[in-house]
């Protein structure tokens, strides 16, 4: 447990938190609506710092980013929380966990015994292992800033490189907050309407549309993802809506549509057929999107990385793995196109 960073007080005992756009009012001895961020006397404590749920080496192309590093180990962590209530969580019993009245006396017992994991501990294993890269990730990590930036602060010093995986609810303070310790995000844009935002995740649209601008005019390396969910978020209309968002800000922008498995609260649904992601990857197209990519499906033939002049097939993807990446210094060695992503 440790202070945070990224809140106010508004009296002697009740603080404000402004680590996410819900900005929640604590009283003393309560938490925000993530469950991990704890009102003591008013003091704001993280009280998930140290303790991230699970940890794990995984291939940068799994967060997805299949333009920041390909082909290379990133070190993932995760805690429990989240300030999202999504009806379809795949990862809801570390996510909302701390959030469930009837889970809470579980999830005191599973903090208590999770095996920490200090920023000294993490910056050590990467090196030790020669991993380039370490992903705040499965959950929300804005709801846990300040360990991202206690560890990222000590990761830099020996050239390791951030990643943050999230929702997109960071309010302006929280992404100038991680702005000088983060390389890459990979953003959700869950739905481009508000009304599946606030009845299905418990949130808003506008925030999130208005973090994914600011972080490209950051300079950020910056991938989106849309869950497309059967019968929810997948209309024709708003698969456009969602490609000319993304398009108007930059169409190097790329964006992986992935398929949804019936999970927590939103068990009625089938699995996203692929031919509804196949039509999804045309809209994108059609739009003028250089980087559409397909996720969660067998036999994909949309997991590679052409050149949006020739159509070079530049990294071919196996799933999760790289087979081939003929690029040459982020560029198309046929026509020498220059492919926009971080690649070394």
């Amino acid at each position: 447990m440790k202070d945070c960073v990224l809140f106010s007080k508004l009296s002697e005992n009740t603080v404000q938190c402004s680590a996410c756009c819900h900005r929640c009012t604590i009283k003393d001895g309560a938490t925000g609506i993530c469950g991990v961020r704890k009102n003591y006397h008013g003091i704001l404590k993280l009280l998930v710092w140290n303790k991230p749920t699970g940890v794990a080496v995984e291939p940068v192309e799994k967060k997805p980013l299949f333009h920041f590093l390909p082909g290379t180990p990133i070190f993932s962590l995760g805690t429990f929380g989240c300030n999202f209530g999504c009806l379809f969580c795949q990862n809801a019993m570390t996510s909302q966990l701390s959030k469930t009245d009837r889970w809470k006396g579980m999830y005191t017992k599973f903090l208590n015994q999770l095996k920490e994991w200090p920023p000294e501990k993490i910056v050590s294993y990467c090196t030790q292992n020669t991993i380039s890269s370490i992903a705040f990730t499965y959950n929300e990590p804005s709801i846990f800033t300040e360990y991202t930036v206690d560890v990222m602060k000590l990761a830099k010093k020996s050239g390791i490189r951030g990643v943050f995986v999230s929702n997109g609810y960071q309010t302006k303070e929280c992404l100038d907050y991680i702005e000088p310790y983060i390389d890459a995000f990979n953003i959700d844009l869950k739905s481009f309407r508000t009304e599946f935002y606030q009845t299905i995740c418990n949130a808003k649209l506008q925030p999130v549309l208005d973090t994914i601008q600011r972080i490209y005019e950051m300079g950020k390396w910056m991938e989106i993802t849309t869950l497309v969910i059967d019968g929810k978020n997948d209309s024709d209309e708003e698969l456009t809506d969602i490609a000319k968002f993304i398009a108007q800000i930059s169409p190097d922008i790329p964006w992986h549509l992935s398929a949804c498995h019936p999970e927590y609260k939103m068990t009625d649904i089938r699995v996203t057929p692929k031919s509804t992601l196949q039509w999804a990857y045309e809209i994108g197209r059609q739009t003028g999107l250089h980087y559409v990519y397909l996720g969660n499906i067998s036999n994909n033939a949309h997991a590679h990385t052409l050149c949006p002049t020739c159509k070079t097939i530049l990294i071919e993807r196996n799933y999760f793995d790289v087979a081939n990446n003929s690029m040459k210094k982020g560029a198309c060695p046929n026509c020498h196109t220059h492919i926009p992503g971080i690649w070394g």
